[in-house]
């Protein structure tokens, strides 16, 4: 009886499928892990661009109230795009390069106002929990330990400055003394 010359197979082909299945597992890991990564990554990045964003906005505010067109100084934006051209002058002012949209929801802002309905600053609508919890420079003090992005509000409040009584002419320092009623 004459034996076959070529090897059974039989057992290579299992060994073979399974080191297919632990590629597949390592592979898979792999992909969860470099995914987990990148959303960090990317929630990171638009973490940074919230805050540049926010900051703009915050200043157009400012610069929109400060600025002074034929008297129209002290007066808030009743709208952002208010910011980009200024409807108080008929020359073109800008505030603000353009209205930028929320990065972290990729919408709209939600806006601030005042009792008078003008904007005074804009914050995000994201829950998302910030990895920035400190280091926060100087007029961001409230955003440190923030649970959400939505806590982070990027508003401009404007200074306001004491009025001096009136006195009296010829007598620096002295109040304006009250008209004599007639009797």
């Amino acid at each position: 009886m004459k034996r076959s010359v070529t090897p059974r197979l039989g057992n290579q082909h299992g060994f073979a499928l399974l080191t297919v299945l632990v590629a597949v597992v390592i592979l898979g890991l792999t992909a969860a892990v470099t995914g987990s990564s990148w959303k960090t990554l990317v929630q990171q990045s638009r973490e940074e661009e919230l805050f540049w964003r926010g900051d703009q906005i915050r200043r157009g505010i400012e610069s929109y109230y400060t600025f002074s067109t034929s008297g129209a100084r002290n007066q808030l934006p009743a709208k952002l795009e208010d910011l980009v051209k200024d409807p108080r002058s008929l020359q073109t002012n800008r505030h603000l390069r353009r209205v930028y949209l929320d990065p972290m929801t990729g919408e709209d802002w939600v806006l601030i106002k005042d009792p008078g309905g003008h904007i005074t600053g804009v914050r995000s609508a994201s829950t998302l929990e910030p990895f920035r919890k400190d280091g926060f420079p100087e007029g961001y003090e409230s955003f440190v330990s923030r649970s959400k992005y939505s806590e982070w509000e990027f508003v401009y409040v404007p200074k306001v400055t004491k009025v001096p009584p009136p006195t009296r002419p010829g007598v620096p320092g002295s109040p304006v003394a009250p008209p004599a009623r007639a009797n």
